[in-house]
């Protein structure tokens, strides 16, 4: 069985980046990312979390 690498990249200012196919457990619930890239939220404001919306920059959020 082949191991697939995982690629996750922090945008400076903004989300996660996640690069090919994973599993991802939101509130109990196991979802499968099957995308080339899935944004995740890490300013916490999103209104689609765990899934990055752009609210960001509304927000101004650093890190």
């Amino acid at each position: 069985m082949e191991q697939q690498v995982l690629q996750i990249e922090i945008l400076p200012n903004g989300p996660a980046v996640v690069y090919g196919t994973c599993t991802i457990k939101v509130g109990g619930e196991v979802q499968k990312i099957e995308k080339e890239k899935t944004f995740l939220c890490r300013c916490g404001v999103s209104k689609k979390k765990p899934y990055c919306d752009g609210s960001h920059k509304k927000v101004g959020f650093q890190g």
